[in-house]
């Protein structure tokens, strides 16, 4: 169960400005166990897994830009179709590119709070749920976020991803 944190890492804090700088009504909390995978953070908050809003960092091919993908955790990512959308195909993207993109490291990627925009998809299942949770800044910070105030937060497209 998550605990309430009031000490955030530098990530987070980052995440939590981002948020508060937004408008957006939510706290980034810290977990008691790490959740670097979906199944992981749904456990932990004892929510379904399509409830967990995953942060993917891709490639884009020819242009090298950094591509984030927010999906449902219960869902696959279509790359395909995340590159028909962008106008070019999208690749798995090393760590290191995932960390100077996002300013996060794998596992912790939060959609918010990056060092510059990223071109952003965002998976229209989410909008199953009332609430989901995102990664704060590591994989023991998550918060929670309406699927509508994501899209603003993020400044994404919503797409059917997967």
């Amino acid at each position: 169960m998550p605990a309430a944190n009031t000490t955030l890492p530098a990530s987070g804090q980052r995440v939590q400005a981002t948020l508060d700088a937004l408008g957006i009504n939510s706290r980034v909390i810290e977990l008691t166990v790490a959740a670097r995978t979906s199944q992981q953070a749904a456990d932990a908050l004892g929510v379904q897994v399509g409830c967990i809003a995953k942060s993917l960092v891709f490639r884009a091919s020819r242009s090298s830009r950094a591509v984030l993908v927010i999906a449902a955790g219960d869902r696959r990512i279509d790359e395909e179709r995340v590159g028909e959308v962008l106008g070019e195909p999208i690749e798995r993207a090393a760590p290191e590119f995932v960390r100077e993109h996002s300013g996060f490291a794998i596992g912790g990627v939060a959609p918010v709070g990056h060092p510059a925009p990223l071109v952003t998809f965002i998976d229209s299942s989410l909008r199953r749920f009332e609430t989901v949770w995102a990664a704060g800044g590591t994989p023991h910070h998550v918060f929670p976020i309406a699927p509508a105030d994501l899209v603003i937060a993020s400044g994404g497209r919503e797409i059917d991803i997967v």
